[in-house]
Parts: structure tokens; C-alpha cells; sequence
């Protein structure tokens, strides 16, 4: 569970909570449901006491997700929730504290009575400077390092100047003298702050029908025309999407992006060459030379252990999971990764199924990827105790970590 966020619904605004990482916005009130998009990441506003004039918020940028990276003995990961202050100014709060999860947040919308400073840092380097409390393992050297499952994020504390004092705007307290000869904010004020948060009907662009997903869903789907669509520069795209059919009318459906993909650096243009590179355990078949080569990744947020186990054995199985036509089933599992992050986890993919690092990983940065195709698939899993089992290729998840994941 992330922080609530307070947001009035665009069709009759009534006031609505909301988790940080939610997606859909559905309004029980007028029964609209809405798709939130922002332009660049989400933007959130700690209340203020009182209905002061003039704030000036401060932004502390915040990441949460899982950090990748690969060495020459494998790759790595850890789960990172981590927030700085974005601005170089030694006289503000250098922490939120608790705040964050105590408080109902509102999202920020920049207005002409007050004032939003600049955010100075970015993501990489707030991760790099975080590696000072990593395991030993993530201060070597990385190959190759990448974002999974992320939410980045700023988060704006209210603050006021009064009496040459500057004061926190939730407690109205002082939080440091400031000098009277000069203007220290007006260099790093955001003068014409541009970013917006959009609001989508959530309706099939293709026959007007409504689209369905939970909360956190990344993908939404149409049950009319049996299509899907997923949200790329404020407005819907459809993706490409199959089911492989199960064997039973119980069977769960989970998501997953299959990829076409050909790489340079180390060439791989078919299953055979996958092979080859790896230095996986098999006889390369003649019929593979010609086999065009997938990348397979979750489409859904999973423990990163899981994540880089169900990647690397669908994508070295490569199995021939093919679609049938069939209309979308009832228990379709929420698709909640975008297909850009697991664009970003191929390499890690590639890493992981590589059987000699040694030789493999020196190689790792020289490749670059072109994405030949796209798919989200869903594919059928039956239920046996604590665990879901694919039913054609047998691959296993457990069921809490598939759980767990809708935390991440």
C-alpha cells in the first residue's frame, strides 16, 4: 500500500481516495471511471494548515521500484523506496519523515499565488548516490543497470516566509532564518510551470465500449471488440493481444509481453543465435536458424526473483504459445507493467540466461535492441495449493508472491 491521494472526480467532483500507484480513477458516485496520465511523472502536494497565500513548495524526488544491474558474476537486484530533496538548498527540510504516510496528499497543480522550485536532481543520480547503503555486491562496477516496476515521483512540502523566517506550512513552524538583502527562491522558481495531469474517459477507441482494468492496471481491455489498449503520450494505444487457451474453465489468465526482437553488438536474429550466444545446453536445431527470436517478460509487477525466473524460462523454453482466436476469458489477471519496462528488462533477461558470465557479461554493453514487434499474451495457469502452474510449460509462481507484487 502507497500513499493516499485525495482527488475530486472530473465528471461530478466528488471527493475520492486513491493509492499512489492507481491508475484508474473510478467515481461510484457518477459511475465514471477515468484514466490518469501524467505528462512526466506524478506530482503530489502535502497539505497546508490554514488558507495561506504565497507558498512556496518544495519538491523531494522519490523512487520506488526495483533496481537491476548486472556484473561480471551475475546480476543483482534490490527493492527501493528511497526520497531526497530535489533542491541544492541546505536551509530546507532535508527529509519528509512520515509525513508522506501519515498525510492525505492532493496532486499539485501550479497556480499564480504560489511558487514551485525546480527539481535539481534526477533519478540515476539520487540511485547512485544511494549505492553507499547497498550490499557490497552493488558497489562493483555495473554492466548494465535498469528500472523495473518503478514509480518515480515529486512530492512538494508547503512552505511560507514570514517575518524574515521561512516556516513549514503544515505546522507553522520555523524552519530557518533567511537573509534580508536578497531574493534566494526567484533563481530556482519554476516561472512557467507547464505540466498537467490528464484525465481519460475510459472508452474503447475503436466501438465506444467501456474499457475494464483495476486500479493499477497498465493495460485496459474491451470486452466488446476484444481488444487492448495501453495509455503512450496522453492518449490510448492498442496493443496486439492473444489467449492461449486452458484447459479448464477455472484456469487464471496472466498476462505477458512477448517481444520480437533482434540485437547488435552480439547478433541475434533468431531463436538459433539466442542459443548460441547463451551457451545454453542444446543442440541447435536447423529448423531454429530460421525461428524468429521473443523475448517473453511478465506483464504484471512480481518480486524481482520471480520476475527474472519466469523471463529467462519462457524466453529460453520458446515454447510455441500460440493464440487461438478464443473471446477473452473471465479471470483475466490485471496487466500493471508497461510495455517500456519490460523493453528495459531484456538485457537483464539476456544476462540471466546466459550459462558462462564470464564470457557473456564483458559483452553486455556493446548490444543494442530493435523491437520488431510487440504482443501481450495472455497465458492460462492453474491453481494447486500455494502454487499457479503454467499448463503448458510448467512453469511455476507462487501465489504470494504474485500477491505480494501488487505492493511493489
Amino acid at each position: 500500500m502507497g500513499f493516499i491521494v485525495v482527488q475530486e472526480c472530473p465528471q461530478c467532483g466528488a471527493p475520492l481516495e486513491m493509492d499512489e500507484a492507481d491508475r484508474l480513477l473510478p467515481c461510484p458516485f457518477c459511475g465514471v471511471t477515468s484514466f490518469l496520465f501524467p505528462d512526466d511523472c506524478y506530482r503530489f502536494v502535502l497539505p497546508s494548515k490554514g488558507s495561506r497565500r504565497n507558498l512556496i513548495f518544495v519538491p523531494y524526488l522519490r523512487f520506488k521500484g526495483t533496481v537491476f544491474h548486472c556484473d561480471m558474476e551475475g546480476v543483482h537486484y534490490r527493492i527501493v523506496d528511497i526520497t531526497q530533496l530535489g533542491v541544492p538548498f541546505k536551509r530546507f527540510p532535508m527529509s519528509l519523515g512520515l509525513r508522506p504516510q501519515a498525510m492525505k496528499m492532493r496532486f499539485a497543480h501550479a497556480d499564480a499565488e504560489s511558487s514551485f522550485l525546480k527539481c535539481f536532481i534526477k533519478t540515476h543520480d539520487m540511485l547512485e548516490r544511494a549505492k553507499s547503503h547497498s550490499s557490497a555486491a552493488e558497489t562493483k562496477e555495473a554492466l548494465c543497470r535498469t528500472f523495473i516496476g518503478d514509480a518515480v515521483s515529486l512530492i512538494y512540502l508547503p512552505l511560507y516566509v514570514e517575518r524574515g523566517a521561512l516556516f513549514d506550512g503544515i505546522t507553522n513552524r520555523p524552519v530557518a532564518a533567511l537573509p534580508t538583502d536578497r531574493d534566494i527562491f526567484s533563481s530556482i522558481t519554476d516561472h512557467d510551470p507547464r505540466w498537467k495531469l490528464a484525465f481519460l474517459p475510459t472508452l474503447c477507441p475503436q466501438c465506444g465500449w467501456n474499457l475494464t482494468g483495476e486500479r493499477d492496471s497498465a493495460v485496459l481491455t474491451c470486452g466488446n471488440c476484444e481488444t487492448a489498449w495501453e495509455v503512450r503520450k496522453g492518449k490510448f494505444v492498442q496493443t496486439d493481444l492473444g489467449v492461449v487457451s486452458g484447459d479448464s474453465s477455472e484456469s487464471v489468465y496472466l498476462p505477458f509481453w512477448k517481444m520480437a526482437v533482434e540485437t547488435t553488438g552480439i547478433a541475434i536474429a533468431s531463436y538459433a543465435d539466442f542459443i548460441r550466444a547463451t551457451n545454453q545446453p542444446k543442440v541447435v536445431q536447423k529448423k531454429w536458424e530460421e525461428q524468429n527470436m521473443y523475448f517473453w517478460s511478465p506483464a504484471f509487477k512480481i518480486r524481482p526473483n520471480r520476475f527474472l525466473y519466469l523471463s529467462r524460462q519462457l524466453t529460453v523454453m520458446q515454447m510455441s504459445l500460440e493464440p487461438d482466436g478464443r473471446p477473452l476469458p473471465r479471470n483475466l489477471y490485471p496487466a500493471t507493467l508497461p510495455l517500456s519496462e519490460a523493453i528495459q528488462g531484456i538485457k537483464i533477461t539476456l544476462a540471466g540466461a546466459a550459462v558462462n558470465k564470464k564470457m557473456f557479461m564483458p559483452r553486455l554493453q556493446d548490444i543494442r535492441l530493435s523491437i520488431r514487434g510487440t504482443s501481450l499474451i495472455y497465458l492460462p495457469f492453474r491453481e494447486t495449493g500455494h502454487e499457479m502452474v503454467q499448463e503448458h510449460t510448467r512453469v511455476s509462481i507462487n501465489r504470494k508472491s504474485l500477491d505480494f507484487g501488487r505492493f511493489l
